[in-house]
């Protein structure tokens, strides 16, 4: 339902819909559930407000972004919405998720970002150079996965990931080089990377271990790792790009963000799910 001087209601499967064909940088995802939810399972790329902090915060959402709300049941999502129409937001860019949590079908992730694989205190580039880091462990992560493939089609898509991966660092290395003197050429600086935290925050080394380890691993198993690491790694860009502020850093992460949404797909497709 849509109501012309009001906050619009969307369901998830449109709010998928959307995103799927939105830039990251068009839209804010908000829970208005309280922490303890969020880290129960929340939508990747979730950014959390608790309802009874939102007033606080509305001012820090910018008004020229599609701005959505989703709770539990839908009803604090629903306030949520009033309460950003009469501070004044378009109410034709902001919306309700209805249903709430309970009615979402979709991938969720348990926690919290795990932004510790970033140090909040460095300037851009250094920020940036962490990025390029994580990309390379990615890179590192889906040409080990190679040798564990028991079906020569998934050869191709494995090593289109790893490649994109390459090119997602050169995606943050364009960013990186505005804001250093002399950068070294792209092919070097990856060069002495050593890509050793995955963007879920594990050690490579730790991941694989586990993997060669255990004899009773699948295939499935193993790319549903693989999913789960890409959906968390969204889920880091997207709260990154939202803590660092307005900035180099913070269009390189949604970029980022941007690009693992494409990654998701096409590992989901290598599970034979297209629900992403």
């Amino acid at each position: 339902m849509i109501i012309d001087d009001e906050f619009k209601e969307i369901s998830f499967e449109a709010f998928e819909q959307y995103r799927a064909a939105n830039k990251e940088a068009d839209f804010i995802l908000v829970d208005v559930r309280q922490e303890r939810e969020y880290a129960a399972g929340h939508l990747p790329g979730a950014k959390l407000i608790p309802l009874n902090t939102l007033g606080n915060h509305l001012s820090e959402l910018a008004l020229d972004k599609d701005l959505f709300f989703y709770c539990h049941s839908g009803a604090r999502s629903e306030v949520a919405g009033i309460m950003a129409a009469e501070s004044g937001r378009d109410p034709q860019k902001t919306y309700n998720i209805t249903g709430g949590f309970l009615s979402y079908q979709g991938h969720s992730l348990e926690g919290f970002p795990r932004l510790q694989v970033f140090d909040y205190q460095e300037s851009d580039d250094q920020l940036l150079y962490q990025g390029m880091e994580l990309e390379k462990a990615a890179e590192r992560f889906y040409e080990s996965l190679l040798s564990f493939t028991p079906d020569q089609n998934f050869i191709a898509p494995l090593e289109q990931l790893s490649k994109a991966e390459i090119a997602h660092a050169r995606t943050i290395y364009s960013y990186w080089k505005k804001s250093v003197e002399n950068p070294l050429p792209f092919e070097e600086l990856y060069g002495s990377l050593k890509g050793e935290i995955l963007e879920n925050g594990r050690p490579l080394s730790d991941v694989m271990t586990d993997l060669y380890a255990n004899q009773k691993v699948t295939w499935t198993d193993i790319i549903e790792m693989a999913l789960s690491i890409e959906i968390q790694a969204y889920d880091l860009y997207r709260t990154m790009a939202d803590r660092r502020g307005q900035g180099e850093a913070q269009d390189a992460f949604l970029s980022i963000a941007q690009m693992e949404k494409s990654h998701m797909k096409l590992v989901a497709k290598m599970l034979g799910d297209d629900t992403i």
